[in-house]
C-alpha cells in the first residue's frame, strides 16, 4: 500500500505565500516524476509543475515565476513553494507520484489533496 500525504494549504490574503508538502509512504523501491495538481472551484483537474527524480522541473505558464517545485529523494517528499498569490489560485491541490514497487511494477499514486484559498 502506497500513500502520498499533502500538508500546508491554507488561507492566505492575495500577494502572499504558501509551501506546499507531500510524503510518500510506504512499500516504495523509488519514486520517478513528482508533481502537484490543481483543481479550482467548478473546473477540470490542471497541472501546475512536474519534477523529474533528477531535478528537471516543468511548469504550468499561469504559475511561471510565482510558483517553485522541489524534491527530496531521501525523504521521499515533493514540495510547492507559491509566491505572490493570485485569487485564481485558489483549487485544492493535489499530490501525485509515479511509483516503482519492489516487484518492479509501476503505480500511479494520488493524494487526498489540500486547500489553498486566496482571498481578502
Amino acid at each position: 500500500q502506497v500513500q502520498l500525504v499533502e500538508s500546508g494549504g491554507g488561507l492566505v490574503q492575495p500577494g502572499g505565500s504558501l509551501r506546499l508538502s507531500c510524503v510518500a509512504s510506504g512499500s516504495i523501491l523509488s519514486l520517478n516524476a513528482m508533481g502537484w495538481y490543481r483543481q479550482p472551484p467548478r473546473k477540470e483537474r490542471e497541472l501546475v509543475a512536474v519534477i523529474s527524480r533528477g531535478g528537471s522541473a516543468n511548469y504550468a505558464d499561469s504559475v511561471k515565476g510565482r510558483f517553485t517545485i522541489s524534491r527530496d529523494n531521501a525523504k521521499e517528499m515533493v514540495f510547492l513553494r507559491m509566491n505572490n498569490l493570485k485569487p485564481e489560485d485558489t483549487a485544492v491541490y493535489y499530490c501525485r507520484a509515479g511509483v516503482r514497487l519492489y516487484d518492479f511494477s509501476d503505480l500511479e499514486v494520488w493524494g487526498q489533496g489540500t486547500l489553498v484559498t486566496v482571498s481578502s
